[in-house]
């Protein structure tokens, strides 16, 4: 049994019978039809009820008829809208292949390296559009160097074993290290055609890793590219079957911490490595 219009239903009726009374009529609901009944049987399980006013109903009936032409614009949007971000891939827990030390020279040379590092500074910007009135301004920071096509030429370059010298004057302190990675054919006798590249680094208290411009992963899953927690590696798969000449652009954003603490300690680097697999 169903009805055939809004004004033969009672004032209340049994969730089974407005379900077949919207399916036996879907203009009232098209072009959103499924959305509508679950957003009705939702809102009557959320409430403890076992019946529907007809009134709610009627209501469900308009607003689909309301944003049935926003919704079918929408639906075009995003099915020419791009994919999502992929989420991060985990690297590896077995022992790697072949490991190189990017805080050495022969390390760095064989991959390319040439490690660039930068003060960060914090500013005083106008607050966001849409802040609650008492916000006037907030904080940003300088340099924005994530990007993979930002100009860190003015940087100075550093020597590879200075990772590990200790940067910034302490408290609320930043740094960003930048360098290119390439994946030659060969790092001595190991071939690293078709390996999975893990860049291993473990930065003094905390650290983003941003590769060729983004943070690998994706909001909602594990990201070892961001915050791990203090002091703890941060292993970012940059490729699961890498080849020759392969390039990577590297940007390490250095977090002194807890961040809350402020604490007198520095920025710096315990390792910097790249871990192959086979």
């Amino acid at each position: 049994m169903f009805f055939k219009d809004l004004s033969e239903m009672p004032d209340a009726l049994d969730i089974p019978l407005a379900v077949a009374t919207l399916e036996a009529n879907p203009r009232w609901l098209e072009p959103r039809r499924n959305f509508a009944l679950m957003s009705m049987v939702v809102e009557t399980i959320a409430t403890g009820g076992i019946q529907m006013r007809k009134r709610n109903l009627i209501g469900l009936a308009a607003c689909a008829a309301l944003v049935a032409t926003p919704l079918a614009i929408a639906s075009i949007a995003i099915a020419q809208a791009p994919p999502p971000r992929q989420p991060a891939l985990m690297a590896p827990t077995i022992p790697p292949s072949h490991v190189v030390d990017l805080m050495t020279v022969p390390g760095a040379t064989a991959l390319g390296a040439q490690w660039r590092v930068s003060d960060v500074k914090i500013v005083e910007v106008p607050a966001i559009q849409g802040a609650m009135p008492q916000y006037k301004t907030t904080y940003n920071f300088e340099p924005q160097a994530g990007g993979e096509k930002f100009d860190d030429s003015k940087w100075p370059v550093i020597e590879p074993k200075d990772l590990a010298a200790r940067r910034s004057g302490g408290h609320v302190a930043f740094m960003w290290y930048r360098t290119p990675l390439t994946i030659p054919a060969k790092i001595g006798e190991f071939d690293t055609s078709g390996a999975v590249a893990v860049l291993n680094v473990t930065v003094d208290d905390y650290a983003e890793v941003w590769v060729n411009g983004v943070i690998p992963g994706r909001s909602g899953y594990p990201r070892p590219a961001t915050i791990q927690g203090h002091n703890v590696p941060q292993r970012v798969v940059l490729g699961t079957s890498v080849k020759a000449g392969d390039k990577f652009q590297i940007a390490v954003f250095g977090i002194n911490g807890p961040i809350s603490v402020a604490p007198a300690n520095t920025v710096w680097f315990h390792e910097a490595k790249m871990e192959f697999f086979k």
